[in-house]
């Protein structure tokens, strides 16, 4: 019986063996190639999905304003975006470890195509409003996040997510042009037109170009009768070694700085005194420092130093850009700053990402990334309060002080504390 339960057990981790193979390949003999294409396709996607996402961004406010919505009104539209994004986020990462990555993509380009579509028939407030609630299944970052952490080894993938950032400045450069273009050459509809088109044809794409599997069956252990949203689910992962200090510092070092970008549609008219089209050019100079710092820096960085002295260097980095707000007054140091900044806030979202993917069973990455997710759309909920508060009866420089303090403490408790990276494997 000893023998035949030894031959069985083997067999068992053969098998599993097998299928962790064929889900990092789909098949040992396409292997690698196979991998290649499902991430190139996932990264096409997420570059798309997020152009698409600022194009609406930037024609969201005259559209408000033509329909007469007031600027505490426009807050209130932001804030329940917000709150549907940071509600929907771990659902739909429990959605993807569920039904699988394919169909979490699926789920997110449609609801970008519903989203789009009630966008365009907007033609009263409440409508406005009313288009809003597909936002709750539209991550399709989070989305691509899952094919690629079930498509790549621990070892590549923290250089696999970085390359992201990629699409994020793709993103940034032509989403903003070409909502501006659209919207003042041929109508304040039009960008909700072409964000319907290139939702229907980002479902196309996850269709037919992502598999149905993305990781092996054996690791298909996700209770199928637990609620979706569950509190007691998310204390289980943060108990996982490591992961609550690691989110902790993922939440607060970029928490400071997360608020001062809320506001900076007001500190670029108030404090810089740039007009329109300057805050557009300063947008686009962002998207490029956003593609020079993924392209060149993160991924090889990522390949040479251990993930804790990179998480430890993007918080160093961001307590010195506190230091440079704290002191900046023009435009032109605030542009210095942005490189290191720019820097530091690539390095952090794709470290912790990683860091946090790995510590945990591989059937609940998605329900990780969906709290990783969930952490902008937290920021942009209670920032416009705190932000706000800050910025009126402080200014500017309150923020920079804010950053550089919480920063340093976040450093030295990364020095003095012992997270167990070293346990964090792939299971």
């Amino acid at each position: 019986v000893s023998t035949m339960n030894a031959k069985t057990s083997s067999e068992g981790e053969e098998e599993a063996s097998g299928m962790r193979n064929e889900t990092l390949g789909e098949s040992g003999r396409l292997g690698e190639a196979k991998r290649g294409r499902v991430i190139h396709v996932a990264y096409a996607i997420a570059a798309l999905d997020l152009t698409l996402l600022f194009m609406q961004m930037g024609v969201m406010p005259y559209l408000a304003k033509s329909l007469g919505l007031d600027s505490v009104g426009f807050g209130y539209l932001q804030t329940i975006f917000g709150v549907l994004q940071l509600v929907g986020g771990y659902i739909f990462g429990r959605l993807a470890d569920r039904f699988g990555a394919r169909a979490a993509l699926i789920l997110s380009c449609a609801s970008g195509s519903v989203f789009f579509l009630l966008m365009s028939l907007s033609t009263s407030i409440p409508l406005l409003f009313l288009s809003r609630l597909p936002g709750v299944f539209m991550h399709g970052i989070p989305g691509a996040q899952k094919v690629i952490t079930d498509m790549t080894t621990p070892s590549q993938r923290a250089g696999a997510l970085g390359k992201l950032g990629l699409c994020f400045g793709v993103a940034i450069i032509a989403g903003s042009a070409l909502g501006g273009v659209l919207s003042t050459k041929l109508g304040i509809y039009v960008p909700a037109y072409v964000g319907l088109v290139g939702s229907l044809i980002n479902t196309l794409i996850a269709m037919v170009w992502i598999p149905s599997q993305t990781k092996p069956k054996s690791d298909h252990h996700v209770t199928e009768h637990s609620n979706l949203f569950s509190i007691r689910e998310i204390l289980r992962l943060m108990k996982f070694p490591g992961v609550m200090e690691v989110f902790i510092v993922k939440v607060f070092a970029g928490l400071p700085i997360g608020l001062f970008m809320i506001m900076f549609s007001i500190i670029s008219m108030d404090f810089f005194g740039l007009e329109a089209v300057e805050s557009g050019y300063l947008m686009s100079y962002f998207g490029v420092l956003q593609m020079v710092v993924q392209g060149l820096v993160v991924g090889k960085l990522a390949s040479h130093c251990t993930e804790m002295t990179l998480l430890r260097l993007s918080v160093f980095v961001f307590a010195g850009v506190g230091l440079g707000m704290a002191l900046m007054r023009t435009v032109w140091h605030y542009c210095i700053i942005a490189v290191p900044l720019v820097f530091a806030f690539s390095m952090l979202a794709t470290i912790t990402d990683s860091i946090l993917t790995k510590a945990v069973p591989s059937s609940d990455t998605g329900a990780m990334l969906g709290i990783c997710a969930s952490v902008q759309p937290l920021t942009r909920t209670v920032g416009p309060t705190i932000g706000g508060v800050l910025y009126k009866q402080f200014g500017v420089s309150s923020f920079g002080y804010l950053q550089l303090m919480v920063n340093l403490g976040l450093f030295v408790y990364l020095l003095k504390s012992k997270i167990p990276l070293g346990e964090m494997k792939s299971q």
